[in-house]
C-alpha cells in the first residue's frame, strides 16, 4: 500500500515537473492549451445541465401531481369521517332504546370499513403512479446522462489506429524507383 503511495506521488511529481518545463519554455502555447481545454471542457457540460434542470422540473410536476392528490383524498377523507359521524349521531339521537341504538351502530360499521378500505387504496393507487413516474425521470435521466459518456467511450476504444505491416518491395519496383 505505502508503495503505491510513493508511486503514485512519483507520478504526480513527474507531472507537475513535465507541467512546470512546458509553462517554463512555450507559456503561451501552454495556456492557450489549457484554455482552450477548458473552455471545451465548459461547453461541453451544456448537455448534462440541460438535463438535469428538465430533469428536476419532470421530478417537481411528479410530486406536486402526488402531493395535490393526497392533499384531495385527505379532504374526502375528512369529509366523509365527519358525514360518518353526523349521520351516527342523527341515529343516536333518533333512537328510541338502547338496542336500536346499537342495531343502528352495528349497520354504519360494514359502511366505514369499506370507506376505510377504499381511501387506503386509493391512497396505494396515488403511491404507485408517483413511485412509476419518479422510476421513469429517474431512467430518462439516466438515459441522458450515462449512456452518451459510455458511448464516447466506446468510440474511442474504436477509434485506435493500427499500424500497418512494412510492406517490402519486390526488387523490380526498387529499381525503378532508384532509376
Amino acid at each position: 500500500m505505502v508503495a503505491h503511495i510513493n508511486e503514485q506521488g512519483r507520478g504526480l511529481r513527474r507531472d507537475l515537473a513535465e507541467q512546470i518545463h512546458r509553462l517554463r519554455d512555450e507559456p503561451i502555447g501552454t495556456l492557450r492549451e489549457v484554455a482552450m481545454t477548458s473552455a471545451g471542457g465548459i461547453k461541453s457540460m451544456k448537455a448534462p445541465v440541460r438535463a438535469v434542470a428538465h430533469s428536476g422540473v419532470k421530478f417537481t410536476t411528479v410530486s406536486q401531481t402526488a402531493v395535490q392528490s393526497l392533499i384531495e383524498l385527505e379532504s374526502e377523507v375528512i369529509t366523509s369521517a365527519m358525514s360518518d359521524v353526523a349521520t351516527r349521531l342523527e341515529r343516536a339521537a333518533q333512537a328510541e332504546g338502547v338496542f336500536d341504538l346499537v342495531l343502528d351502530q352495528a349497520e354504519m360499521l360494514g359502511a366505514t370499513r369499506e370507506r376505510v378500505v377504499d381511501h387506503a387504496t386509493r391512497a396505494v393507487a396515488i403511491f404507485t403512479v408517483t413511485g412509476r413516474d419518479l422510476r421513469e425521470v429517474a431512467r430518462h435521466t439516466y438515459e441522458r446522462l450515462v449512456k452518451p459518456s459510455e458511448q464516447k467511450v466506446a468510440e474511442v476504444k474504436r477509434a485506435r489506429r493500427r499500424t500497418k505491416p512494412a510492406v517490402r518491395k519486390t526488387t523490380a519496383r526498387a529499381r525503378k524507383a532508384a532509376a
